[in-house]
């Protein structure tokens, strides 16, 4: 059989019945040897011919020293940035910069076990947090390292075999009869009195009430179509797709229609007041100018 050259890579089977696939780079400081994973051989010798040609290539990221800190940012940089909704992204940023990174961020990733993050969660239930909360935490630092598997950074997910702390389901209270008709009596003649009654009779999220714009009305039928989302995140308002990344159509009751109604025709002297400085988004609930509102606009000013 033909003598392997150097830095031609071989492969080997662990203890723990992986493939591990060895092979050798030079870089700046000298020749190093990397290694990539596989759960049969086939898989092993599979990216072992992949990242030898990467390395031929000049691909080559030097992973050995990386923490885990420096690797949770380069996964929101080039794996989440871009490819959720804003808001979601500012979510997982803030996980990790006030959870992930303090308690994990400078163990290096190849050491990063399941005690180390077993530990994470116990921290923050004893700080108090939810369990619902720490199972955020759980969730995030799963999805990154998951991605650190697929780039061949580590062989396992670590979290995968820790016990994160089951969420507690509340139960929701909805108003009963006599309450909704207090709440609605209150909002009458208010400037969104409508966003209280499709609240009520619809069902809809706030940020599916605030993403509504006129042509997703049809009064004469009844029909409310369900298109759009309005997020807020720190980079400003957005536009994105309902929840379940399809729409809805909804049947709308007599109570919604006028009251939808009577808000066109508020908005329709707004506009004329204003005139030329009058945004027209085309939103049915909107700024005073026509711009469109956020949450906080609407539990501040309302």
């Amino acid at each position: 059989m033909r003598r392997r050259g150097n830095g031609e890579g071989s492969i080997t089977r662990r203890k723990d019945g992986l493939y591990m696939a060895r092979y050798t780079v030079e870089t700046t400081t000298g020749p190093k040897r990397k290694t990539v994973y596989g759960k049969t051989r086939k898989e092993a010798a599979e990216k072992l011919t992949k990242a030898m040609a990467d390395r031929d290539g000049g691909l080559v990221f030097d992973d050995k020293n990386q923490t885990v800190g420096e690797y949770l940012d380069r996964w929101l940089n080039d794996a989440v940035r871009g490819s959720v909704k804003p808001v979601t992204f500012e979510n997982r940023e803030r996980m990790v910069r006030n959870h992930l990174t303090p308690a994990l961020g400078r163990i290096k990733l190849k050491a990063l076990n399941p005690a180390h993050i077993q530990s994470l969660y116990r921290g923050k239930l004893d700080e108090g947090l939810a369990p619902s909360s720490v199972h955020q935490i759980h969730s995030v630092l799963h999805t990154a390292l998951k991605q650190a598997v697929k780039w061949e950074l580590v062989p396992r997910n670590a979290s995968e075999a820790t016990d994160p702390p089951k969420p507690r389901h509340e139960e929701i209270h909805p108003l009963d009869a006599t309450q909704a008709k207090a709440l609605l009596s209150t909002a009458r003649e208010d400037r969104f009195e409508a966003v209280y009654v499709l609240a009520v009779t619809a069902g809809l999220r706030i940020g599916e009430v605030l993403g509504l714009k006129w042509e997703d009305l049809d009064l004469q039928r009844g029909v409310l179509h369900v298109r759009r989302v309005l997020s807020s995140a720190k980079t400003g308002s957005a536009f994105t797709t309902p929840k379940n990344g399809k729409g809805r159509s909804i049947k709308l009751t007599g109570r919604a229609v006028e009251a939808l109604k009577r808000h066109r025709a508020t908005q329709n002297k707004e506009r004329l007041k204003l005139g030329g400085m009058w945004e027209d988004w085309r939103l049915v609930f909107c700024t005073e100018c026509g711009l469109p509102s956020t949450r906080r606009n609407l539990t501040r000013r309302s």
